[in-house]
């Protein structure tokens, strides 16, 4: 069977990253995304190089890697903004689409007559998704925002990075997180409005903000500080709630341990061959754990440099306790794990060129997610998507 949204006609107006994500998500599933770019210019992550997959390919041509991330799935047009032909061909678009993603300033696209009213009044039906920095209403409603800003305005880098007694600071996340995030509430958003439609008939306006998502985000971290009225600080890679959980040394390397519940320590102090640590009333309960972390980490330290690497992760496998190496990139690939669910694969696109791909998580049994069609070059499609519409 082909995708769930088979069926499902999105036009994309966002660029960037949040709103394409979203797309790129709803592409995955089946829907027929419409990319719609400004004309000679496109999304403004074509141009976020180096790496392109092409360095030899004039820049108004050549894709990113960053583009490359979040786009699949998507047919290209390319529409000039000033020119009234080309706002009418958005809105016939519009008029033939289940949902309309957009992440441009608050009142920006009303001002072309795309605006949620005016799209809505041709078709009723109509899903529009808005994705912006901080909501459509509020006092900074028309501001601009960042993935980087966001992850500081929202609190997060307050709890990401090494503890200031350890001379860390604050640090955002490796990737563009809170972007990332929008991009998958505004995905999820649009399949609860698609299944509300299937019921009343009638559309929607989404309004999907990346510093609301940002608070969300904050997740057990919020209510740690809710019910104790004490701000979480930055602990580097100490979990807040569960111990021991934290990056070790060992004698060649280092491994991320993840030790859950106490059952799972009582093993773990086997393992490791000292088992009266999990009788020690200071450390034999989750919570004796995180209150005299002080003093075991000292000791759990101690016992880990006493192997390798590769030794640790077998025994500790061995005894079901949950550990892991810490992968660059280029090993992640090579993981026989990620190798076996498929996650990266390479595609030839139209112009012969090999294009790889990291490969949507969603896995379903009795549908079958495509992925042939990639990210495209910026108006590939513009001439097929027209005289589809009879323009």
């Amino acid at each position: 069977m082909a995708g769930p949204l088979t069926g499902i006609r999105v036009l994309d107006l966002s660029r960037v990253l949040a709103g394409p994500w979203a797309g790129q998500v709803l592409a995955d599933l089946g829907a027929d995304v419409i990319k719609v770019e400004r004309k000679g210019v496109g999304d403004d992550t074509r141009s976020w190089g180096p790496p392109y997959l092409d360095e030899a390919v004039d820049s108004k041509s050549r894709e990113s890697g960053y583009y490359l991330s979040a786009n699949r799935g998507k047919r290209s047009i390319e529409i000039d903004f000033n020119d009234p032909a080309d706002i009418a061909t958005v809105k016939t678009l519009a008029a033939r689409s289940d949902v309309v993603l957009e992440n441009f300033k608050v009142g920006t696209l009303d001002r072309y007559g795309l605006g949620y009213a005016d799209l809505a009044a041709d078709n009723p039906g109509l899903l529009y998704c808005s994705v912006t920095g901080f909501g459509l209403t509020g006092p900074r409603k028309a501001q601009v925002a960042y993935d980087f800003m966001i992850q500081g305005m929202g609190g997060l880098m307050s709890v990401t990075g090494e503890s200031d007694e350890r001379g860390g600071g604050p640090q955002k996340v490796g990737v563009p997180i809170i972007d990332l995030m929008t991009g998958m509430y505004a995905a999820v958003a649009v399949l609860g409005g698609l299944v509300g439609r299937s019921k009343t008939g009638k559309g929607d306006h989404i309004d999907v903000a990346m510093l609301d998502v940002s608070v969300a985000m904050l997740a057990n971290q919020a209510m740690n500080y809710l019910v104790s009225q004490k701000d979480p600080v930055r602990r580097g890679n100490r979990h807040p709630n569960i111990q021991p959980q934290d990056v070790f040394a060992v004698r060649d390397g280092h491994i991320v341990l993840a030790v859950g519940n106490d059952e799972q320590f009582r093993r773990f102090a086997e393992a490791v061959g000292n088992p009266d640590l999990a009788g020690d009333e200071r450390y034999a309960t989750n919570a004796a754990r995180v209150q005299n972390l002080d003093s075991l980490h000292p000791l759990v330290s101690e016992l880990l440099l006493q192997r390798d690497l590769d030794d640790w992760l077998a025994r500790l496998e061995a005894f079901g306790i949950p550990c892991g190496p810490i992968n660059e990139v280029s090993r992640v690939f090579r993981e026989e794990q990620v190798v076996h669910r498929e996650m990266l694969k390479t595609f030839t696109d139209t112009a012969g060129r090999d294009v790889p791909q990291v490969l949507s998580p969603m896995k379903f049994a009795h549908h079958s997610l495509e992925f042939e069609r990639l990210p495209p070059r910026l108006g590939e499609h513009t001439a097929e998507i027209l005289k589809e519409i009879g323009d």
